[in-house]
């Protein structure tokens, strides 16, 4: 038989044996799809429902404007919004070349390295402050020679931002270290063929290629960092004006008595943190429209 007439055949072959396709709506008005979507519906509503409920009667009660006027929430507010920018450039500053050495190299010893980076995300946060505690205290491995230097870490601002980072940096690793893995290197490589220095390459291939995931590292480490609570009351304390952030805030107000204001507290870190997500999200978008 001919090739023409073996090519005749398949099709009809192809027919024969082949599942008639179902069209798409038919498939989504099946049983199984509409259980989907009712699960789907439910676990949305799931996360979504308490932030909603929690927002909405900040708004409608009118504690959310007192709030903005009560010098705990502002102080707070001001303390969490300084600390965890600086927390947020030592993590990047400090996590992007780990990240970049656990993306691009394979040494002796890897696996463990990532497993200590990884082992803050699964620590409870009170562990994580009581070890940084047993290092940095007072009485800590470190703490007696820093002391002897007059140098007082626990208790201080420097104490919540040292928290901030142990417990955020972890995240902006990962994310950096995925994207970073997945950036091709043939294009890396044509960049150095066309002159370019390693620095060259790096800023101008390897981040632009790896910025979705260095983005959303940031943006996790940053609303880690601005949510952290457990290891900064023990490493750091509960001080208005020095360690209190905004989460010990909602935590005072609430031990205190005062509903209300611990509410419209904790409605501002929802706020603040949905108002970064929403700028990334525009910055994505408009990035996306710019390359069309």
């Amino acid at each position: 038989m001919s090739v023409v007439g073996r090519l005749d055949e398949s099709p009809a072959r192809a027919g024969a044996g082949s599942t008639p396709r179902v069209p798409m709506r038919a498939r989504r008005r099946g049983p199984g799809g509409w259980t989907l979507l009712a699960m789907a519906g439910l676990a949305g509503l799931f996360l979504a429902l308490p932030v909603v409920v929690l927002v909405g009667r900040a708004v409608l009660d009118g504690s959310l404007g007192r709030a903005l006027a009560s010098p705990a929430v502002v102080e707070g507010l001001r303390l969490s919004l300084a600390t965890t920018a600086i927390s947020l450039v030592i993590a990047v500053g400090f996590g992007l070349p780990l990240a970049v050495t656990m993306a691009r190299r394979r040494f002796r010893g890897q696996g463990l390295i990532e497993a200590i980076v990884d082992l803050p995300i699964v620590l409870p946060p009170s562990v994580a402050g009581l070890a940084l505690l047993l290092v940095l205290g007072r009485r800590g491995l470190l703490g007696e020679p820093l002391t002897a230097l007059g140098i007082e870490i626990p208790f201080t601002t420097v104490a919540v931002i040292i928290a901030q980072v142990f417990v955020s940096a972890p995240f902006f690793v990962r994310s950096a270290r995925t994207g970073l893995a997945g950036v091709d290197r043939d294009l890396e490589d044509a960049a150095r063929v066309d002159g370019a220095s390693e620095p060259q390459v790096f800023r101008q291939i390897t981040v632009p290629l790896a910025g979705r995931a260095l983005a959303a590292g940031i943006v996790m480490s940053w609303a880690r960092s601005l949510g952290e609570f457990g290891a900064t009351i023990m490493f750091a304390g509960n001080l208005e004006g020095r360690t209190q952030t905004l989460p010990l805030v909602v935590y005072g107000q609430f031990e205190g008595g005062d509903l209300d204001l611990s509410i419209a507290a904790a409605a501002i870190l929802v706020l603040a943190a949905a108002g970064v997500l929403v700028a990334v999200r525009v910055l994505h978008w408009g990035r996306a429209l710019d390359s069309l």
